[in-house]
């Protein structure tokens, strides 16, 4: 079976974006294309049904036409009983980019989500490798602060956004909606206020510039904004295809992410994470 794949999507609708795609009888989308065609709202039709409902219409009734006949049933012969071989098998996995089906799962690819396959080097596996590294530099630097005698206060901020995360792989891992209402205690609005103008808020001028006159707390909190940030571009890198940008959701989370670990370094300066 004949596998339609992104590419050839994008180059057969790269005139105009159609309402309904017919995916042709004897031919299958790959998820990429399928995805392709769900991001720009297209109504996906299957070819094979098409053609059976228009055969259906055209067909007359060929119950009034037939002659009619003497009713005859066969002996009913029970059924051999199925010999198991390599072709009764099912393929388990599928492949994200070209559609193409495994048996087994190949040492150089991972999983996407379910049963789809990318190579392990595949740019979404690579976001996934930025986060977790992510996640693990919050955890050591939360041990090196609250050994550093800092409070715990700083510690359940950071704490907060270690948890989105981890809700956050979770939802690409299981292909989910991922939101986040609030972050260290704000909203959306208020942590692009309180980033924007941390004067108004916190007495701290805007992105003080990291310096080792700073301490080691500042310059360990400066290491996980950084990060983020990092980790923001390795999501908008993963998610772009084409014109579009997937996962929206996942992308503006790590931003306004970003925009918090500014406001828990103004905090910090401006005294409101109080020392043991």
């Amino acid at each position: 079976m004949k596998v339609i794949t992104e590419a050839i999507l994008r180059d057969e609708l790269r005139a105009s974006v159609p309402e309904t795609y017919t995916v042709p009888e004897g031919k299958i989308l790959s998820p990429a294309a399928r995805e392709f065609l769900q991001q720009n709202k297209v109504k996906i039709l299957d070819g094979k049904k098409v053609s059976y409902q228009k055969e259906k219409k055209q067909e007359p009734e060929k119950a009034e036409k037939e002659d009619k006949r003497p009713d005859v049933k066969a002996t009913e012969v029970p059924p051999m009983p199925a010999v198991p071989t390599e072709e009764n098998k099912k393929p388990r996995f599928v492949d994200y980019e070209t559609g193409a089906f495994y048996f087994e799962k190949p040492e150089h690819m991972t999983h996407l989500y379910g049963n789809v396959l990318v190579p392990k080097d595949h740019k979404r596996i690579y976001f996934r490798g930025k986060l977790d590294s992510l996640e693990s530099a919050f955890v050591l630097n939360q041990t090196l602060l609250l050994e550093m005698g800092e409070d715990q206060s700083l510690i359940d901020d950071l704490q907060d956004i270690l948890e989105s995360l981890r809700e956050m792989m979770r939802c690409d891992v299981m292909d989910e909606p991922f939101r986040r209402d609030y972050i260290i205690g704000l909203n959306h609005k208020e942590l692009r206020e309180h980033s924007h103008n941390p004067m108004k808020f916190y007495h701290i001028k805007q992105m003080v510039l990291p310096d080792y006159t700073l301490g080691k707390s500042y310059a360990l909190l400066n290491q996980l904004r950084a990060a983020v940030r990092e980790t923001e571009v390795a999501a908008a890198a993963a998610f772009h295809v084409g014109k579009e940008y997937l996962r929206q959701d996942i992308i503006e989370e790590l931003n306004r992410m970003s925009s918090a670990m500014h406001i828990i370094m103004c905090k910090y300066l401006a005294g409101e994470y109080g020392r043991k």
